[in-house]
């Protein structure tokens, strides 16, 4: 079968490989759609991500497809059944896990960045970590349930109350996520401050109330004239040191600033510390997605939340090391990668 393997720095070959046999408790799914993760270019471009990645990995941890055969063990899924997986397997015994904040777990397994994931044909996953997916969800929406499931827990940790200003900074995938969870969560003034017009635009259809330029607009002015007294919560999710610090900088006072986006390991910012004490900000991160599937799965299901819209484009295999290695073609939008094609 074709995957996309990852051999190190920069280095990510589409080749045959051994299709996988599915163990006693395992699931063999045809990958139909599998998501580019910034995750995944933080991983070629040679830093680490959640976990280390050793060579040799199929990468690919946003996927979905269709089940076509199971091991013996496996009672609840089926050959036929449409499903999605979550990606980060908790070993259920270390002192996280049993602590009730599995996703710390000692002994993680992360499904496309520790272990083969779905940029392949076939991926053979635990049956643990699959979630059945309603007739009407496309393989491409079930496909972005593992990011909506991480934004999921992100937006838990804002405390955003009912008619609570909330700036979001950065509109790819999952800044246009956090906007439409942010007024599902109540919401009353929706931010959105991105660069490129296309997707401030979208921004706009999905709920936004005030879209700013930031390269174009003094974003601070254009809040005062726009009458923002107060911005409860500020999402970032771009994973720039210069945008996590433009964060603190906008918040109000008695704020909650959420650091959602990914920086490199060794990245710092710099920090007033009397300026947090005089607005009284709290600093939040989210990591992963800790018993967030089933909701963020229900969320997409049920169309409560739209994941086609902020799709750039579809794309075969092939494709990927291009898409990996062009930060100019990333910055058009998210990439999903269809296996079969």
């Amino acid at each position: 079968m074709k995957a996309a393997v990852f051999f190190g720095e920069n280095d990510l070959k589409v080749t045959e490989i051994e299709k996988p046999t599915p163990k006693a408790d395992e699931v063999l799914i045809k990958v139909m759609a599998c998501g580019v993760c910034g995750t995944d270019v933080h991983i070629f471009c040679g830093d680490e991500g959640c976990f280390p990645t050793p060579s040799g990995t199929v990468l690919g941890h946003e996927f979905a497809g269709i089940v076509e055969a199971v091991g013996e063990n496996v009672k609840r899924i089926k050959a036929g059944d449409r499903v999605c997986v979550d990606p980060n397997q908790l070993c259920g015994e270390c002192y996280y896990c049993r602590s009730g904040i599995g996703h710390f777990c000692e002994e993680m397994r992360g499904i496309g960045t520790g272990v083969h994931g779905g940029f392949a044909q076939y991926c053979a996953v635990p049956q643990s970590q699959v979630y059945k997916i309603a007739d009407t969800t496309t393989y491409e929406e079930a496909a972005m349930t593992e990011p909506v499931a991480c934004c999921v827990h992100g937006i838990d940790m804002c405390n955003i109350s009912c008619g609570d200003t909330v700036a979001v900074i950065g509109g790819g995938m999952i800044g246009m996520i956090m906007l439409q969870l942010a007024k599902i969560s109540g919401a009353g003034k929706l931010i959105m401050i991105e660069p490129v017009a296309e997707k401030r635009d979208i921004a706009k259809k999905l709920g936004a109330d005030l879209c700013i330029d930031p390269f174009g607009e003094n974003v601070r002015e254009t809040l005062a004239k726009n009458n923002i007294e107060r911005i409860s919560c500020v999402i970032e999710c771009v994973g720039r040191t210069n945008t996590m610090e433009q964060a603190i900088d906008i918040a109000g006072k008695n704020s909650v600033v959420m650091m959602f986006g990914l920086t490199a390991p060794n990245d710092t910012i710099t920090v007033k510390p009397f300026e947090i004490f005089k607005k009284e900000i709290v600093l939040k991160a989210s990591f992963i997605n800790p018993y967030t599937q089933s909701r963020a799965l229900e969320l997409i299901d049920n169309k409560k939340i739209d994941v086609s819209s902020i799709v750039y484009s579809y794309e075969s295999l092939e494709k990927l090391p291009e898409i990996l290695s062009d930060a100019k073609l990333r910055a058009k939008g998210k990439f999903i990668i269809k296996p079969q094609v």
